[in-house]
């Protein structure tokens, strides 16, 4: 019996901590990279704000409904409430408003954007979306990407890469398949091959959309070994469901230079019809 109790128990203890209430409350998906701990934090910071504001809006609601029954006002009065408070309640919720959005959103998208780590530091990977899939593309061993040309781009060579350069000997092209190591700043350059797409990492808390013509950078920093679903956030035709089929495969440093190594050279152009 005293079990029975402990587990109901332990989990209403657990659900009042900041990462209880995320999973077991919100129901928040697996979370994987150092920077998606700042997200989550703020759902559930504001969650726990809109749950105060219905709690004092029921309690004002049922003080409205006894105070002003017909059981304890006989008369009605067409005069209306001369108080200030509604005024002052208006003005402090929309002082909190803004304190939301000018103190922490705006905020946070100019420090993401000042602080991008620097390529020498980062696993850089440059991915080109297109219907209905992700490819991806790593500078190999040495660092260096071959030569590109957007005259080169084409079907069976969506990044443009010049055969000739000796620098892209090395490189290593994938399709639906991105490896990464783990504890270390990741740089994608995200662009398109034809339409608008949106590349979700759930499991790092990061959304970029996809734009032809651009190459938009965003950065994560994975912190646990495993395979995580990529998907498009943006619907880009009939076959939109198809770009959840791409992974994030993030590995131990050793794996991830052993597979590196394993691929390099690997970089024929690659294309999905």
């Amino acid at each position: 019996m005293k079990e029975w109790f402990s587990a109901p128990a332990q989990w209403l203890a657990d659900a009042f901590t900041r990462d209880g209430f995320a999973h077991r409350v919100l129901g928040l998906p697996e979370l994987a990279s150092a920077n998606g701990k700042a997200v989550d934090d703020l759902m559930v910071y504001v969650h726990w704000l809109m749950l105060a504001l219905f709690a004092g809006w029921i309690i004002y609601f049922g003080y409205v409904l006894f105070r002003f029954s017909a059981t304890r006002q006989k008369k009605a009065s067409y005069e209306g409430s001369k108080s200030r408070l509604p005024s002052y309640v208006e003005l402090a919720v929309a002082g909190v408003e803004a304190v939301l959005l000018i103190g922490v959103a705006v905020p946070i998208w100019a420090k993401n954007v000042d602080h991008f780590p620097k390529p020498e530091e980062a696993t850089v990977i440059q991915v080109m979306a297109q219907q209905f899939a992700w490819n991806a593309r790593y500078p190999g061993p040495d660092g260096k990407f071959g030569r590109q040309d957007m005259k080169r781009i084409a079907s069976d060579n969506v990044f443009g890469v010049d055969s000739t350069d000796p620098a892209g000997k090395d490189d290593v092209q994938l399709l639906n398949e991105i490896h990464v190591p783990v504890d270390k700043p990741v740089l994608i350059y995200l662009s398109s091959k034809d339409v608008i797409h949106s590349m979700k990492l759930v499991a790092m808390r990061v959304t970029q959309d996809a734009i032809p013509g651009l190459r938009i950078p965003f950065t994560f920093t994975p912190n646990k070994i495993g395979r995580f679903q990529i998907e498009c956030a943006q619907l880009c035709g009939n076959g939109h469901a198809a770009m959840a089929g791409g992974f994030i495969v993030v590995q131990s440093k050793a794996d991830y230079e052993a597979w590196l190594h394993s691929k390099s050279g690997s970089a024929a152009p690659t294309s999905f019809e």
